[in-house]
């Protein structure tokens, strides 16, 4: 028996081709321990030439590291390498097979990454919440009191697994559970202190006694883009001594537009140097740029090609600890843009309870943002940034009615080049006893909203052209946004007739005409006149704006062209927009309320009977399929809905919000499909035809659809699939990535649709390489006793049998490849199938062959 085991032993890690990247987290000595233990079990080693040497992703299939700060992170994940903690290896030893990747994975937004979690005297059901919402982000869950078991979840220490922690003192903390609801309502990892039993903070200090303050050493240097002087470190003698390699064997350039005099130069150039770096001056030669500005052809040529680009604070923080970092880590070692995010010139922003190096990074990022901060708070500032909600600026703001924002609003308004709204509770709430400035910082620069609103095609190049274009290019910018107020939405909503990077509305030719054609002195905007009209002889000017106007309404004159030629004609007000028929236009720039009430959801209905004579709440949410009665009868499913609202019933095309689900029989709908996600009661249209007949909301009970025919034909019991999906409320693929063609029979946003009810994340396969949905978001995650299930872990893509479609099946199989998971490539059955029974069904029917394919494109 020994020796099987031994031999299962060595096998271990035979498919694991690995590269440990070390840090500071991770010296030399472990990495050695690690390298040992995983070649001593069959693995194979790739190493890594130098600190900073380059990491050959083709020939491994896992990175050892104890953090996400290295150079080859994202194309990583991007080609769905698994990157794990150093825990992974130890873990994966004691359970004598691989442990899930995902469990141990150092990205930052898998906040509970590393945390194994007990419940106590907890209810069913919020045990079940915590179980999931640990899963989710990162971390794991014991049923049973263990050794790797970091935290337990009580109402108090009576009960025997918290006695057990003392009796045995094991090092597990015991929190209250409302940690745990905190940390999922600000997505951070908070401070376990206030919520730790026996004598937590949150239950016996009053809730305006002092909070402690944060010191945030971690922040120095990150708070600044232009550091006003090289790091104390730097300044010292030991620069001559100590050995500095974190540019070993990179290429780095200097932008122009970095304002540094020759002196300063020339001392940045040396400690390239000394770093060993070398110093080049064109960016196609270069591994890093370091730059100012977002708006130079240099930062698009070298974003573009996947180098590392970073300002001066970022290349200051690499020499001073000789560790490497990702400049879009933190939000301020990116390059900043000229202009700021559209719309944030309007906001005035105060800060208050943020100290230190946390503070001046906040006041910073608010002006790179585009907004004004002022350190006295005013009437007319429009925010104020606190970390809680005791001070005398807080009591001020709700007096003055000043919107009272946590800083994640501000971080993360900037990381997605996007002011995001204020009813996000995430950025209005503030946990008792907590100082928020502990959390900040850890928001990272998204790339792909840089990619969205920096590196597209037809961007004004401010830095590049002479001064006259670039007062043209921001007069233009101005003369966009005199279509609307400042701070309204269409300042918040990027559109089509908007570019994101701020260029003008009209189209490419009529910019670059104006430019040759306007002289740049009529295009000064003159003081205390925020939109100027230039002064030429002809109304080129209005011309302009107008013919921006027209194609912003463009969408709306064809929707009621459309609903012209629509049987019963145009319908008072117009459908509403999520009607299925409704022409989709992501560029329209009215904000679409989510809420379903009387003005947006009822048919019929004139607006100002609606605010005069507001109806009650309904009592039930309705979602209608295959009902053929309205199909060709628009004025009568208009004038039938507002009785059935009348009688309390809304009529709802949304599927994740509905209470009730009418249909004549099982039918394989988008919309029967999708709301089944949600457990509503499952009724028979007769009920629609009996409310509207006897003018009363009659009892949906009495109406439950009994199709014993469609539940034969599809092999399943539908009052057995809404007991399940009442288990797990959309909830059925959750986490799983699956992927789907786009020439799949039905449409690609069909399923996509269908995979999102039910919590799994739809990705558009078309060959490449550089889908990374899967391996960020993982497959199905398990608790730790439910991982020894054994069963292989599969990544699905759902096809058809075209030859077009055939060609993807290589690719993908080769994608999965070395990720410790299967590929499946099934029909579309597999996935209406299964969310019709509410489980994951497998038949061998629902696999494609290589041999089934079709002739049809």
């Amino acid at each position: 028996m020994d020796g099987e085991e031994a031999a299962a032993q060595s096998v271990l890690f035979s498919q694991v081709h690995f590269a440990i990247v070390q840090s500071q987290s991770l010296a030399s000595t472990d990495a050695e321990a690690l390298t040992r233990l995983l070649l001593d079990n069959g693995a194979k080693e790739h190493t890594v030439a130098g600190p900073n040497g380059r990491i050959a992703l083709t020939e491994i299939t896992h990175i050892i590291s104890a953090t996400s700060d290295f150079v080859e992170y994202d194309d990583a994940t991007d080609a769905l390498k698994s990157v794990v903690r150093p825990e992974w290896v130890s873990a994966s030893v004691a359970k004598g097979r691989l442990a899930n990747p995902r469990s141990y994975s150092p990205d930052p937004r898998l906040f509970f990454s590393g945390l194994v979690l007990c419940c106590a005297d907890i209810p069913e059901g919020d045990k079940d919440a915590i179980m999931g919402g640990v899963l989710a982000t990162g971390g794991l869950y014991s049923s049973s009191v263990t050794k790797m078991v970091t935290h337990i979840v009580a109402l108090s220490m009576d009960h025997e697994k918290c006695q057990t922690v003392l009796k045995k003192g094991l090092k597990c903390k015991v929190v209250l559970p409302h940690w745990f609801d905190d940390c999922l309502r600000i997505g951070k990892r908070l401070d376990e202190n206030p919520y730790t039993l026996p004598n937590p903070d949150i239950t016996h200090l009053k809730p305006g006694d002092p909070i402690q303050e944060t010191r945030r050493i971690d922040m120095q240097g990150a708070s600044s883009t232009q550091p006003s002087e090289l790091p104390k470190v730097l300044d010292s003698n030991e620069v001559a001594t100590r050995r500095v390699d974190v540019l070993n064997g990179k290429k780095v350039m200097l932008a122009n537009d970095l304002s540094i005099g020759s002196h300063l130069r020339g001392t940045i150039e040396e400690l390239i140097n000394s770093s060993g770096g070398t110093v080049t001056s064109t960016v196609s030669r270069a591994d890093m740029l370091i730059c100012h500005y977002r708006e130079s052809s240099d930062y698009r040529t070298a974003s573009r090609a996947r180098k590392e680009v970073g300002n001066l604070a970022w290349f200051y923080y690499l020499i001073t600890y000789n560790s490497w970092i990702s400049p879009m880590k933190r939000l301020l070692y990116y390059p900043v843009s000229r202009n700021g995010i559209p719309g944030f010139d309007t906001f005035r922003i105060s800060v208050s309870n943020y100290n230190g190096e946390a503070r001046v990074y906040l006041e910073n990022l608010a002006i790179a943002a585009g907004g004004a901060f002022t350190k006295t708070m005013k009437e007319d500032n429009t925010h104020l940034i606190t970390a809680h909600q005791y001070s005398e600026k807080c009591e001020a703001a709700k007096e003055w009615n000043i919107n009272m924002v946590n800083h994640l609003w501000l971080e993360e308004s900037y990381a997605k080049w996007q002011i995001q709204t204020l009813s996000n509770p995430r950025y209005t709430y503030f946990p008792p006893r907590t100082n928020l400035s502990e959390i900040v910082g850890q928001t990272q620069i998204d790339r792909h909203a840089v990619e969205k609103y920096f590196l597209t095609p037809g961007t004004v190049e401010e830095s590049e052209g002479s001064g006259a274009q670039r007062l043209n290019a921001k007069a233009l910018r101005l003369h966009d946004q005199d279509s609307g107020p400042p701070g309204s939405t269409q300042d918040l909503v990027p559109d089509r007739t908007r570019p994101s990077d701020g260029t003008p509305t009209a189209p490419r030719s009529r910019q670059m005409s104006g430019l040759v054609r306007t002289p740049a002195t009529t295009r000064i905007v003159i003081d205390g006149k925020e939109n100027n009209t230039p002064s030429t002889a002809s109304s080129r000017g209005a011309k302009d704006r107008a013919a921006a106007k027209l194609h912003d309404q463009a969408a709306d004159i064809a929707l009621y062209e459309k609903e012209k030629k629509r049987i019963g004609g145009v319908i008072f007000g117009g459908r509403r927009k999520t009607s299925e028929d409704a022409v989709s236009n992501g560029s329209r720039k009215r904000s679409n309320s989510k809420d379903e009430g009387v003005a947006q959801e009822e048919h019929g209905r004139d607006k100002k009977r609606t605010k005069t004579n507001k109806l009650p709440p309904p009592a039930m949410r309705l979602l209608l399929t295959g009902y053929k009665i309205w199909e060709k009868n628009g004025k009568r499913e208009a004038e039938d809905k507002s009785r059935l609202r009348d009688l309390g019933i809304l009529v709802t095309q949304d599927p994740t919000h509905c209470t009730h689900l009418a249909s004549p029989s099982i039918v394989r709908t988008k919309k029967f499909v999708c709301a089944l996600a949600r457990a509503p009661m499952v009724i028979s249209t007769e009920f629609v035809d009996d409310c509207l007949a006897k003018d009363e909301l009659r009892e949906p009970e009495d109406y439950i659809l009994d199709d014993l025919a469609g539940e034969q034909r599809m092999g399943f019991k539908l009052s057995e699939a809404v007991k399940r999906a009442k288990d797990h409320p959309g909830q059925l693929l959750r986490g799983m990535p699956i992927y789907c063609t786009e020439s799949v029979k039905g449409g690609f946003d069909v399923y996509k649709s269908i995979i999102e009810a039910n919590g799994g994340k739809c990705v558009l396969y078309k060959g490449r390489a550089g889908s990374n949905a899967a391996s960020r978001a993982g497959g199905e995650d398990d608790d730790v006793d439910a991982m020894d299930t054994g069963e292989p872990e599969y990544l699905y893509l759902i096809s058809g049998n075209t030859p077009t479609e055939k060609a993807l099946w290589p690719k993908f199989r080769q994608l999965v490849q070395g990720t410790g998971k299967l590929p499946r490539i099934v029909y579309t059955d597999w996935l209406l199938n299964s969310a019709l029974r509410q489980e994951l069904h497998w038949e061998e029917s629902y696999e494609l062959k290589v041999d089934a394919v079709s002739n049809d494109e």
